[in-house]
């Protein structure tokens, strides 16, 4: 027998509401009445919530589809700020000349720094982005010669265009062809068939390990040589998923054409210096680790009892000669295709990039055998010491202090995701989307799907200052378990669906269907 519960959450998958609703009370402030209210969980994996996954890979198709093939230049001009905004403007202005004017006679700014901390803070909740005064964090600059091992890469003159050229066939017809590419990289041994190494004692899992750490600036830096290559402003959707040997690939959506020349002559150009501290001599492992001085906020050497080298001093023994701890690339093999508008070769390819975002990156591919889970192990090793940050603890194992050290760190116990199994050592963003692709944010194209269906259904827009919202706890006595909650999103979905259903034979002009018994049959 089925157990009621289990029913259950199988039928909110099925009618698509969420199996983790978060419970909200909502309060009128003209009536002063409450309510309670359910809302998705949001959640973007399917092992979690299936249906809010799956609305979520449906909005990034949505979105990759608007911007994909878009014949004029997006345009992206913010609101006009409100009075209220520009009051708390205002104000911090007079906080900041203040502040400076009091650091100008040698005064304390541990106060000011707190104020304006919190004015920030009231400038994002009355609705603007950003923050007024960036924080500008030292950067090191290195020398920008090219490596003589990779070609030079020609630049032209950049044009502002967002979009690609027209092409005009000898009848007259126009078309605007766009591109899918896929980069991959390089190899590291000979793998069979289900991805898996012939001989593992030979694979390089350390330069693996380290191409999915980086392989995130790798692309940025590919999108920025591919721009000043083709001298416009190429605009592109992105997702990042393993191949079957466990390495990161990456699918582009490229608003325009490139010959495949081009391409090649890019990619062999794109590489990524990683200047870190060198890794090859292991001072400390086991049980002999660093050891933390409360006094000092620092590591010591528990032999000699010297400080280790902070990150900052560690980056700058870093000599002029000194070689990059790594160096990224692609891989030699890439694949493009021409795209065209409404085609079904566009429908293929929006399906392909967002086909795995609803999952892991490992569980992508599935070990099915002995051969690839002693493949996922070897990898797993590789990364487990490998530093994934300035921030990570293995740096001490290489006797590095690493950057805002703190007491408890241990060399094999980061907490970064990219340590983790179910990451591969891409801890990145999955969609990776430049900010003119479509002229809208996610958060535009959500409230976009949630204007058609709130004019579809006739329903009148709310006014958002009306209400405030706050989250029920468990110790609350409206508080709804588990179970009620999925029982009403149960409910209301059906509800939902019927409504839509209806506005949609309304629309097409079709009679209302008869009143059915419970049996499909029609009532006497």
């Amino acid at each position: 027998m089925p157990l009621a519960r289990d029913v259950v959450k199988d039928l909110a998958v099925e009618h698509g509401a969420c199996v983790r609703p978060v419970q909200l009370r909502r309060t009128d402030l003209a009536t002063g009445a409450t309510e309670p209210v359910l809302v998705p969980c949001g959640h973007t994996l399917a092992s979690v919530c299936p249906s809010c996954a799956e609305r979520a890979k449906n909005l990034r198709a949505a979105q990759c589809r608007e911007g994909w093939h878009l014949d004029h230049e997006p345009v992206i001009e913010p609101d006009d700020p409100t009075d209220d905004q520009k009051w708390w403007v205002e104000k911090r202005a007079d906080a900041q000349a203040m502040r400076d004017a009091d650091e100008a006679c040698g005064d304390d700014m541990t106060g000011w720094d707190e104020d304006l901390a919190e004015l920030d803070g009231e400038i994002n909740t009355a609705g603007m982005r950003g923050n007024v005064l960036p924080a500008r964090p030292e950067r090191r600059y290195r020398t920008t010669r090219r490596r003589q091992d990779a070609p030079p890469l020609p630049r032209r003159n950049p044009d502002p265009r967002t979009v690609g050229k027209t092409y005009t066939t000898p009848d007259g017809k126009t078309f605007r062809p766009s591109l899918f590419i896929t980069l991959t990289c390089p190899s590291y041994g000979r793998v069979t068939s289900n991805g898996t190494p012939v001989d593992p004692d030979r694979y390089d899992y350390t330069s693996a390990a380290r191409d999915a750490l980086h392989f995130a600036a790798l692309f940025d830096r590919f999108i920025q040589n591919l721009r000043r290559y083709c001298g416009y402003d190429i605009q592109y959707f992105a997702a990042i998923e393993p191949q079957r040997r466990l390495a990161p690939h990456v699918h582009i959506a490229i608003r325009g054409t490139i010959s495949r020349a081009e391409l090649r002559e890019v990619i062999a150009a794109t590489y990524h210096q990683v200047w870190w501290p060198s890794t090859d001599t292991v001072r400390f492992d086991g049980a002999h680790l660093p050891i933390w001085d409360e006094d000092k906020a620092t590591y010591l050497d528990p032999d000699t009892g010297e400080i280790l080298p902070t990150w900052d001093e560690a980056l700058d023994a870093i000599g002029p000669d000194a070689n990059p701890l790594h160096v990224a690339r692609f891989g030699d093999r890439f694949d493009a295709q021409g795209v065209l508008s409404g085609s079904k070769d566009a429908s293929r390819c929006v399906g392909y990039l967002t086909k795995y975002l609803t999952k892991h990156v490992a569980d992508c591919h599935r070990a099915e055998n002995g051969d690839q889970v002693r493949h996922v192990d070897r990898l797993a090793d590789a990364l487990r010491f490998e530093p994934c940050s300035p921030t990570c603890s293995n740096w001490l194992r290489y006797g590095v202090q690493p950057k805002n050290a703190k007491e408890g760190m241990r060399p094999g116990n980061c907490k970064g995701k990219a340590h983790r199994r179910e990451y591969l050592g891409y801890a990145g963003r999955r969609v990776l989307v430049s900010r003119k692709w479509s002229g809208k944010t996610l958060s535009d194209h959500r409230a976009d799907r949630k204007n058609w269906l709130t004019q579809t259904l006739g329903i009148p827009p709310t006014d958002p200052t009306r209400y405030t919202w706050e989250p029920v706890t468990p110790s609350d006595q409206d508080h709804m378990p588990t179970a009620q909650r999925l029982l009403h999103v149960v409910a209301d979905r059906i509800r939902w669906k019927q409504a839509l259903d209806e506005a949609r034979r309304r629309a097409q002009g079709q009679p209302p269907p008869k009143d059915l018994s419970a049996t499909g049959e029609e009532a006497a």
